[in-house]
């Protein structure tokens, strides 16, 4: 605790990343007799946490983001200290669809480590594009993990781009309601979810096509949430819909080719706009 506070308060840091990357084995404690050595893993915990509360309650302003191979410290205990926690040390974006989508039904999307990774995917060596791997990441809390040094100026840029969007759409990412609009039947195709704001006004549709296929149907989407009196103006391309419609009749997606597209839509209630 002493070295730790030292460091956070001499070199100013304002983020802390707690990485676990292994669990405790041989477990033993000369701090207990031989027939209470089943008590260490838990006693470990409870003096983490009261570490993780001394120096939470001495540097408020610090985010302090938990960590462990898998996931494995996503826990209630955890999060009280740590409100974001890294989701797994697999970044390839479309094992995150999955991981990130399992990880939904049990944590909101602001407690969600989630990070753009280099191509090749230097677990899977599968390349996706860019765009595909920041539209999966912004469905977290959103970074990057990767030597820019080594990209070329049209990525650079591209980030940039990435950092305004997702700036521009942090509140509804991050405190708006999260739904799965794609299932089983279709994510060996493609994997959908959508963001919308409490109050109905503006919703952010993400898609992936995991499989793009010669002649096939294109990915149909109904969506979920809306306010089906009102009217929603599709930003890109100006296009009206009815709430009614898009939640019943669903949208179509057609830009499906290329090697993982994603497609991100911003729908916006027409009221809102005036």
């Amino acid at each position: 605790l002493e070295r730790l506070t030292t460091i956070v308060h001499d070199a100013e840091i304002d983020y802390v990343k707690w990485d676990m990357n292994r669990s405790i084995c041989d477990w033993y404690t000369p701090c207990l007799s031989a027939e209470n050595q089943g008590e260490m893993p838990h006693r470990y915990v409870l003096g983490l946490y009261e570490l993780l509360e001394r120096l939470t309650t001495a540097f408020p302003d610090v985010l302090f983001e938990g960590c462990s191979g898998g996931g494995g410290r996503f826990d209630a205990g955890m999060m009280f200290y740590c409100p974001q926690i890294w989701c797994s040390d697999d970044t390839d974006a479309v094992e995150r669809l999955q991981i990130q989508k399992g990880t939904s039904y049990g944590y909101p999307v602001s407690t969600v480590g989630s990070h753009v990774s280099a191509a090749p995917n230097h677990q899977t060596l599968r390349t996706t594009p860019l765009h595909t791997r920041g539209v999966v990441a912004m469905s977290g809390t959103f970074g990057y993990e990767l030597d820019i040094t080594k990209l070329p100026d049209t990525e650079k840029e591209e980030i940039k781009e990435q950092i305004r969007t997702f700036h521009k759409y942090y509140w509804l990412i991050q405190k708006g309601d999260y739904y799965r609009l794609s299932d089983e039947k279709t994510e060996n195709y493609f994997t959908a979810w959508e963001f919308v704001s409490k109050d109905r006004a503006e919703a952010l549709v993400n898609m992936v096509v995991t499989h793009v296929q010669a002649n096939a149907a294109f990915p149909f989407v109904k969506f979920m949430g809306l306010d089906p009196e009102a009217i929603y103006v599709e930003q890109s391309t100006g296009y009206k819909y009815s709430g009614a419609a898009l939640m019943n009749g669903g949208y179509v997606f057609t830009c499906v080719h290329g090697n993982y597209p994603a497609i991100q839509l911003h729908f916006v209630a027409e009221d809102n706009l005036k």
